[in-house]
């Protein structure tokens, strides 16, 4: 039976709830649910009116079930269900009402309990909000109404003994007691279901927030690639230079060597230059070798370690990188970069691919905005952007400042929430801002700080705690 009542079986499509969402389809069903259930108790009512000697109310409540009955029927035969929800309101509506007052007491058999919580009820049930709304206030006038003539002009001899007063009394309240717990237990089923849907539409979300996170992570990586193949290709071709070199000095060498008097001082030379030649192989391989480890830091998906890092240097390498790879993707792009940094800054404790991301998104974004004002051909315009450093107590400061097109006031305050962008679509996720601004709040501890003005350029600022 619960089967039958609960689940999209036989019995419901055969009502015409078939391909309903859930939500319209638990509501349909209650409905139905709530017919069925004041149609058995209006057949209990019928044996109990006999029993009390009110064979007259008995025709009421069975002529309730028969168009109880029958509104089933037409739904059955109809898929009607707004004009079922109708007829069916009105018979909650009005037979409480009629019935209990040819009892002659509506108020005394406590009728009014049951009527009053049935018909908002039910209203809600078969229509609208604002219909059930309605009902609510029309069924409040009728008790009064029916409270006054009970009062006035009920006669008094149909006054009902108090053994039944107490009756309908108890029954009603069990009644509506049953129906409370069906409702609430509905209610309670339908609030767990949400709570599951949310829990999963939750981790979602964090599944689609770190795939974000990294795919922002693997966009910047796409960005330094190109910086970085300018950076390594210095020392690559100083290592072939030389190693080219030192192959030349070696077959002198050797061919010194074979000579029966070979000249020591030649060979001393020789060798010596073979030595020098070696050290800035070692040199500028290790050079090769920093930057591919940068490389693969910045490409891990870790939080790394907070580690001993000089921040000039950090700085240094990412605008460097930042640079070649926009001139990578744009051969025209031009910028004149300014350095100032305070010397002798200690070491400081930081992630330092977290930090270069930091710094390489600032610095893109920087570039960004001094592209665009370029495009508005403003004469005399040269484009600037400074990356400098300061210490100021126990705290580094880390500046990246751009002469572009400025920040309006009405966008400063929602630059750094999530996938908030102010650049046309394709060209900004709205992540990076937000990724940089998680990464110095969290595990660095400092603070990132925006000053600009429209028209004139950007400052951003990063205050970070001197950690040793």
């Amino acid at each position: 039976m619960r089967r039958l009542l609960f689940e999209k079986g036989y019995f419901w499509k055969q009502l015409g709830f078939e391909g309903l969402d859930d939500e319209e389809f638990k509501k349909r069903t209650t409905a139905v649910q709530l017919a069925i259930f004041t149609g058995v108790c209006g057949a209990i009512y019928c044996g109990v009116y006999i029993l009390l000697g009110f064979p007259n109310v008995v025709y009421g409540v069975s002529t309730y079930l028969i168009v109880c009955a029958g509104n089933l029927l037409y739904l059955r035969f109809t898929h009607h269900y707004n004009g079922f929800g109708i007829i069916q309101l009105a018979l909650i509506f009005l037979f409480p009402l009629i019935c209990q007052l040819a009892i002659g007491g509506f108020i005394a058999s406590s009728a009014v309990i049951l009527a009053a919580f049935l018909a908002p009820a039910g209203a809600l049930l078969y229509a609208s909000k604002k219909v059930a709304r309605i009902s609510f206030y029309v069924f409040m006038a009728v008790i009064a109404g029916a409270a006054v003539w009970e009062h006035f002009y009920a006669p008094p001899g149909e006054v009902l003994p108090r053994g039944i007063v107490i009756f309908f009394f108890a029954s009603n309240t069990i009644m509506i007691c049953a129906i409370v717990y069906f409702l609430l237990e509905s209610f309670l089923k339908k609030q767990e279901e949400l709570r599951a849907e949310l829990r999963e539409s939750l981790n979602n979300l964090r599944t689609t927030q770190s795939q974000l996170i990294q795919a922002e992570k693997m966009a910047s990586l796409g960005q330094l690639t190109a910086g970085i193949a300018h950076e390594i290709q210095n020392p690559l071709n100083f290592v072939n230079n030389f190693s080219e070199l030192n192959m030349e000095l070696t077959e002198e060498l050797k061919e010194e060597l074979k000579k029966e008097h070979a000249d020591p001082e030649l060979l001393g030379e020789l060798v010596t230059d073979l030595i020098e030649n070696q050290k800035k192989i070692v040199h500028h391989g290790g050079r090769a070798a920093s930057i591919i480890k940068g490389m693969l830091e910045h490409s891990r998906t870790g939080s790394g370690q907070l580690e001993l890092t000089g921040i000039n240097q950090l700085a240094e390498e990412f605008l460097h990188l930042a640079y070649h790879g926009q001139r990578a993707k744009d051969s025209t792009f031009y910028v004149r970069l300014h350095q100032d940094f305070t010397f002798g800054l200690p070491e400081i404790k930081v992630i330092p691919q977290d930090l270069g991301r930091v710094i390489l998104n600032l610095l893109n974004n920087g570039f960004y905005a001094t592209r665009k004002k370029v495009l508005h051909n403003i004469p005399g315009y040269e484009p600037t952007v400074t990356i400098s450093t300061r210490q100021v107590s126990q705290y580094i400061h880390i500046i990246i400042t751009d002469n572009g097109t400025g920040i309006p006031d009405d966008v400063k305050s929602n630059i750094f929430q999530p996938f908030f962008t102010t650049k046309p679509t394709g060209e900004g996720t709205g992540l990076g801002l937000s990724l940089s601004y998680d990464i110095i709040t969290g595990a660095h501890g400092g603070t990132i700080e925006v000053e600009s003005t429209l028209g004139e350029g950007s400052k951003f600022v990063i205050v970070l705690p001197v950690r040793r």
